[in-house]
C-alpha cells in the first residue's frame, strides 16, 4: 500500500511542480492523500510569468479509510484518526463536521482539531465497516471551504470467536469388518473470525475420545475408520468427541466440540447354529394332517435379513412323513405333519434338519458353510381313536319303485386301535328327517324304509356314525350319497296334437307332416323314442309312419288319388314306444285332412278349419289374418256410425236456409200407447188416425191394440183428440210466450208427447192373469208373423198341458 502511495505523489509531484505534506500513516491526521477522492479547486487558471495555459489547482485535504479495533474495553473514547485541511492555518477559522453511518451516536469529531473517537466498543461479526462523509467549513461564516469527502472506519477483527458445528451432534453409519480408512462422515465447523486477516479463522479437527477406533483428517473433518475387523456382535454403538480449533491450532487458540454417535451396520458374517444337536419331540397319533407338532430353532448373531435362516429334512428314513418351515417373525423351524400317523404301525421317526442363512455375503465364503445340522427324533404317542370307514364317502343307487325294507348297500368301519373294538353304526337323525332308510346297527347295511319317488327327490344325502362299543364317546361320521333311479312310469304320447293335411294332387311315397313325441319320465332330455303305424292299422292304404331314427317320424302318402268329396277327414293311429325300463307304449292319433292344393303343393283350398291349423300357415300369417279381420270390423263399425249420424241430420233443416230454425227436443217418447212418433199433422187432425185404423188392406200391425180375440180385427185406439193432448199443446206454447230464449215465430218446435196409457194394460209377467188352460191361443196366429213365436209356444202348452201359463210380452220403444 506504501509503495503505491508513493508512487501516486511522484506522479502528483511531476504534474504539479509543487511540494508535498509529508504522507502520514492510517489513522494519523493528514492534510493530503492520494487513496481517496480528490475535488480539483479549478482546471484552468493563469499560467506562471503571465502565461496563458493550464494550471492544476492543488486540493486542500483527502483521505481514505481509518482501522478502529473491535470490542475495545478502555474507559475513554477510543481514537479513530484525525482530519486536518491545508487550508487550517492555525487560526481556528475552520470547523470540522461529520455525517454518515454512525455519526454522532457512535462516533464523534473534534470540531476544532479534527480528531475522530469511537464513543463506544464495536463488534466486527455484527458490522465491519462504516461509510462516513467529512466536511471544513468557515467557523464565522459557516460556508464550505471543501466539498464534501467520504471516508471508511473499518473495524479491525480480533479472535473473539470460537468454532461452532451448527449440525450436530451427528449420527452416523458404517459396516463392521470395514478395513481401515473406510468413510464414515465429514463434519464442518464455522468460525465467525474474519478469515482474511490473521489467523482468527483458521480451523483445525481433531479427535478428544473414540480412539484407536476412528481418525479425523485435520484440515476437512473427515472420519474414517481406524481399527480393521470391528465386529458389530462385539460392540455395536460408538460415540465420537470431535474438537475444532481456531489459530491454526496453535496455543490460545478457541475451541468448539462436537459428538457423532457411530453404529456399526450388520453383515453376514456370522452362520446359524442349533443351541443343541439333538431334539427329542413327542407327537400324538391323532394329530391332523397339515397341524404342527413341532418347534426347533437354529440362532444367528446377525441381525435382520441376515438372520433369516431356512430350514430343510435331509431326506433319510421318516424325513417324507413330515415338513418344516420358517417362521418370520422368530426365525423358528416348524415341523408340519405331512401323512397321519399310526402308533401300531410305526412308533417313531428319525431324520436330520439343516439350518442355513438365506442371504449369504460373499466376502465371507472363506470362514466356511453358514450352515448348521441336528437330528430330530419323534415318537408317536398311542391314542384312542375313534373307528375308520373302509372309504371316505359311499355312494348307492336304488330304483324308486323298490318295497320297503330292501338292501341299497352297506357300509363298513373298524377299530384299528390294539383293542379291536366292536363297531356300532347308526344314522343321524339330522340328516334323514324323513326316515326314509334304516341302517343294521352290527352289519352296516342300509335298507328302505319308506316308498322313494324320484320326481320328488332324486337324490338323499345322509351321514353314518360308526361308535366303538367299548368307548361310546369316539365316533367317527361318513357321507352316503344315495341316488334314487328313475323307474319308466309314463309312456309317451305326442308332443302336441298334430293335424295335417293332404293335397288331392299328392305323389306316392310323399311325407307330409313331422312329428315327434315327449315323456314326463325324467330326464326331459335324453330319451329314445321310436314310431311304427298299430297292428290294427297295418292293412292301411292311405298313410304309413316312417321312423327316422332321431326321435321324430314321419306321415307318408301310399296312394295319390285323394279326394274331398269322398272323404276330408282320415285318422291314421301310430304307435309310441320308449326305451326306458320296463319299456312303456301308447298310441297317438294323427288327424289328416284332404285339401285342394297348387301344382307345386302349396295350400289353395280347404275348410275353414284347416286353413288355421298350424300345419299349412305360420304364426306370423295367422296373426296377419286376425289383424285384417280386426281392421275391417273397425271399418264396418266406423261405416254404420257414420250412416246413423248421416239418418240424424236429415230431421234439421237446411244450413243453406238461414230465416227458418229447427228446435228438436230429445225427450222420451209416448210410452206403450205411443207406438209410433207423434208429426204435426196428428196432432192437428187427431180423426185422422180413426180413419187409417179402418182400412183393411193396410199392412202395418199395431202393437199398441190388443186384437180382438173372437173376430182377429184390432180394437179402436183411444181417441187422441182429448183433453190431455190439448193440456199438453197449450202448456208448451205458454211456457214459449213467456220464455225470453224461446225461439222465433217462424220456427218449428217438435214435442214428444208421452201417453197416458194402453187400453191393453200391461203385459209383463207379474200382473198377467192368470187364465185357463183350455184357453184358445189360435188368435195368435192371426195377428201377423210377430207373434207366430209366441202362437206356437202357447199351441204347445195347450196341447200337452192342463196348467195354467204364464205369457210375458213386453214392448218398449
Amino acid at each position: 500500500m506504501l509503495t503505491r502511495n508513493c508512487l501516486i505523489l511522484f506522479l502528483w509531484f511531476v504534474f504539479d511542480k509543487g511540494s508535498l505534506s509529508p504522507v502520514r500513516p492510517p489513522g494519523a491526521p493528514l492534510s493530503r492523500s492520494s487513496l481517496g477522492k480528490e475535488h480539483p479547486r479549478s482546471l484552468v487558471g493563469p499560467m506562471r510569468n503571465g502565461a496563458s495555459g493550464f494550471q492544476r489547482v492543488k486540493r486542500g485535504w483527502v483521505w481514505n479509510q481509518f482501522f478502529v479495533l473491535e470490542e475495545y474495553m478502555g474507559s475513554d473514547p477510543q481514537y479513530v484518526g484525525k482530519l486536518h485541511t491545508d487550508l487550517d492555518k492555525g487560526e481556528s477559522a475552520v470547523k470540522y463536521t461529520l455525517m454518515g453511518e454512525g455519526a454522532g451516536s457512535i462516533f464523534t469529531i473534534d470540531a476544532t482539531t479534527g480528531d475522530i473517537h469511537a464513543l463506544r466498543s464495536l463488534d466486527r461479526e455484527v458490522k465491519p465497516y462504516y461509510t462516513l462523509r467529512a466536511q471544513a467549513v468557515d467557523i464565522d461564516t459557516n460556508m464550505p471551504m471543501e466539498p464534501e469527502s467520504q471516508f471508511v472506519i473499518k473495524v479491525q477483527d480480533i479472535n473473539d470467536n470460537e468454532p461452532k458445528f451448527l449440525e450436530g451432534p451427528y449420527t452416523a453409519s458404517v459396516p463392521e469388518m470395514s478395513p481401515v480408512g473406510t468413510y464414515v462422515m465429514q463434519v464442518t465447523a464455522t468460525d465467525a473470525d474474519d478469515p482474511t486477516y490473521g489467523n482468527s479463522a483458521r480451523v483445525v479437527y481433531s479427535i478428544l475420545h473414540g480412539q484407536p477406533y476412528f481418525s479425523v483428517d485435520p484440515k476437512t473433518g473427515i472420519i474414517r475408520t481406524a481399527l480393521p475387523n470391528m465386529d458389530r456382535e462385539v460392540k455395536e454403538q460408538y460415540q465420537v468427541l470431535i474438537q475444532a480449533k481456531d489459530m491454526g491450532g496453535q496455543l490460545g487458540g478457541l475451541a468448539g466440540t462436537t459428538t457423532i454417535n457411530i453404529t456399526l451396520s450388520d453383515v453376514n458374517d456370522n452362520p446359524p447354529r442349533f443351541s443343541k444337536s439333538f431334539f427329542h419331540l413327542r407327537v400324538p397319533e391323532s394329530s391332523v394332517v397339515g397341524s404342527a407338532v413341532g418347534r426347533i430353532k437354529a440362532h444367528d448373531l446377525d441381525i435382520g435379513k441376515n438372520a433369516e435362516v431356512e430350514y430343510n429334512i435331509v431326506p433319510g428314513d421318516g424325513g417324507n412323513m413330515f415338513d418344516i418351515i420358517t417362521n418370520e417373525h422368530n426365525q423358528e423351524g416348524i415341523l408340519i405333519l405331512k401323512r397321519p400317523l399310526d402308533y401300531e404301525t410305526k412308533k417313531a421317526y428319525t431324520f436330520k434338519v439343516d439350518a442355513e442363512n438365506a442371504h449369504l455375503d460373499p466376502r465371507f465364503h472363506s470362514f466356511g458353510a453358514f450352515k448348521d445340522t441336528a437330528t430330530v427324533k419323534i415318537n408317536v404317542l398311542d391314542v384312542d381313536e375313534p373307528p375308520v370307514f373302509t372309504k371316505p364317502s359311499y355312494e348307492m343307487e336304488v330304483y324308486e319303485d323298490s318295497p320297503v325294507g330292501d338292501i341299497i348297500g352297506a357300509v363298513t368301519g373298524q377299530d384299528l386301535d390294539a383293542s379291536n373294538s366292536p363297531v356300532r353304526y347308526s344314522i343321524d337323525w339330522k340328516s334323514d328327517l324323513d326316515s326314509y332308510f334304516d341302517i343294521d346297527p352290527v352289519e352296516g347295511t342300509i335298507s328302505t324304509n319308506e316308498l322313494l319317488d324320484r320326481e320328488s327327490i332324486a337324490q338323499h344325502n345322509i351321514t353314518i356314525v360308526a361308535t366303538k362299543l367299548n368307548s361310546p364317546v369316539l365316533t367317527s361320521r361318513v357321507a352316503v350319497t344315495v341316488h334314487v333311479l328313475d323307474v319308466n312310469e309314463f309312456p309317451p304320447e305326442l308332443a302336441i296334437p298334430y293335424e295335417s293335411f293332404v293335397c288331392e294332387n299328392t305323389k306316392v311315397g310323399q311325407v307330409i307332416q313331422t312329428f315327434s313325441a315327449k315323456d314326463q319320465d325324467l330326464p326331459q332330455s335324453g330319451h329314445k323314442f321310436s314310431f311304427k303305424p298299430s297292428e290294427r292299422d297295418v292293412n292301411n292304404k292311405n298313410f304309413t309312419i316312417q321312423d327316422f331314427g332321431n326321435n321324430t317320424a314321419g306321415i307318408v302318402t301310399l296312394r295319390s288319388d285323394f279326394r274331398r268329396h269322398s272323404q276330408e277327414i282320415y285318422f291314421l293311429p301310430v304307435v309310441i314306444q320308449d326305451s326306458g325300463y320296463p319299456v312303456q307304449s301308447s298310441t297317438g292319433i294323427l288327424t289328416i285332412r284332404v285339401c285342394g292344393c297348387e301344382s307345386d303343393g302349396s295350400l289353395l283350398t280347404c275348410s275353414a278349419e284347416a286353413i288355421f291349423l298350424p300345419v299349412g300357415l305360420s304364426t306370423g300369417a295367422l296373426i296377419a289374418i286376425l289383424l285384417c279381420i280386426v281392421i275391417l270390423l273397425v271399418i264396418v263399425v266406423i261405416y254404420v256410425g257414420l250412416r246413423r249420424q248421416k239418418k240424424k241430420e236429415t230431421l234439421m233443416t237446411s244450413k243453406e236456409d238461414i230465416r227458418d230454425n229447427v228446435i228438436h227436443y230429445d225427450d222420451e217418447g209416448g210410452g206403450e200407447e205411443d207406438t209410433h212418433a207423434f208429426d204435426m199433422g196428428t196432432l192437428r187432425n187427431p180423426k185422422v188416425i180413426k180413419e187409417n185404423l179402418l182400412k183393411e188392406n193396410r199392412d202395418l200391425f199395431r202393437r199398441d191394440v190388443k186384437p180382438d180375440p173372437n173376430t182377429g180385427k184390432k180394437q179402436t185406439p183411444v181417441s187422441q183428440d182429448s183433453e190431455d193432448i190439448r193440456d199438453f199443446i197449450n202448456q208448451r206454447l205458454k211456457e214459449n210466450d213467456v220464455d225470453n230464449s224461446a225461439p222465433p215465430y217462424d220456427s218449428l218446435a217438435t214435442y214428444a208427447y208421452e201417453g197416458e196409457g194402453s187400453v191393453a194394460e200391461s203385459l209383463s209377467s207379474i200382473e198377467s192373469l192368470v187364465v185357463d188352460a183350455d184357453e184358445d191361443y189360435d188368435y195368435l196366429n192371426k195377428w201377423g208373423p210377430r207373434f207366430k213365436t209366441l202362437a206356437g209356444i202357447f199351441g204347445e202348452q195347450s196341447d200337452t198341458q192342463a196348467d195354467t201359463t204364464t205369457t210375458t210380452t213386453e214392448n218398449r220403444h
